[in-house]
């Protein structure tokens, strides 16, 4: 109990920045340049390890990105986010890879898999995962888990000597909070990351000119993928049911945006 006093006491010690679109305030103990510089070394391995494709694919994902980026842009200079993209240079690629995945890492590396396509169909439920993915960036939600994670691991007190030595752990927790890699932990942030990227990535892809509707399709589509599903509160993703009917909740704030 005491060593999560101690890890509050110290978030607390952190500026409180509100997530542009929701209002949220959140707490992040890390300098979003020294994760951006992390990020360009991680993927630029990444890519090495899982070339990137250049087909007919690719340049969709791509052409979407671009779009919307331009989009989030735009935006956040208009409302006065414009240091939430500082030092943001947008990159989008495709892998030839089975997992049903996409993410993106500080400073707008974005990266899709082949995996996701039979989900997404067409470019309307490109633009929900690319909305999305983009929104856990420009939210910095990775920033506030690879905080939280590396607090409870070493208490805060050599959080700078964790960061700057890369050590093996520190490295497997940016892996972690950026979605390369599974974790079980903090699963209500989790959760409450995943419907916040749910509501601004709606935006997003309105912005672009995409019918944020179609992101209730492609949830219910993503819903029959896999076994089993867990119990919501053992998933660090809501349960289908509770996203779609938050999704619908929140599309006429959404549509507004929207723009045929």
């Amino acid at each position: 109990m005491k060593k999560y006093l101690i890890i509050c006491l110290l978030l607390a010690l952190y500026a409180c920045a509100k997530v542009p679109i929701t209002g949220r305030r959140q707490m992040h103990m890390l300098p979003e340049s020294q994760l951006m510089t992390m990020a360009i070394s991680n993927y630029n391995q990444f890519l090495k390890d899982k070339p990137a494709l250049n087909d007919t694919r690719a340049k969709k994902i791509k052409q979407i990105g671009d779009k919307i980026s331009k989009a989030v842009n735009q935006y956040m200079i208009d409302h006065g986010h414009s240091k939430r993209i500082a030092g943001y240079n947008w990159e989008f690629n495709l892998v030839n890879d089975p997992a049903v995945n996409a993410w993106c890492m500080p400073g707008g590396k974005v990266v899709f898999y082949t995996g996701i396509l039979p989900y997404t169909l067409n470019d309307t439920g490109i633009a929900v995962v690319m909305g999305h993915e983009i929104a856990h960036a420009i939210a910095r939600h990775g920033n506030e888990r690879m905080s939280q994670g590396l607090a409870l691991q070493v208490g805060g007190a050599s959080l700078q000597v964790a960061l700057s030595e890369k050590s093996e752990q520190t490295q497997n927790l940016f892996l972690q909070s950026y979605g390369l890699a599974s974790t079980i932990g903090s699963l209500k942030y989790s959760r409450k990351h995943e419907s916040e990227a749910d509501k601004m990535g709606l935006v997003f892809m309105a912005l672009a000119g995409y019918n944020p509707e179609g992101a209730v399709d492609f949830w219910k589509r993503m819903s029959t993928s896999g076994g089993q599903k867990p119990p919501e509160i053992l998933s660090t993703h809501p349960h289908d049911d509770t996203r779609i009917a938050d999704i619908k909740a929140y599309l006429p704030e959404a549509l507004k945006h929207y723009k045929k």
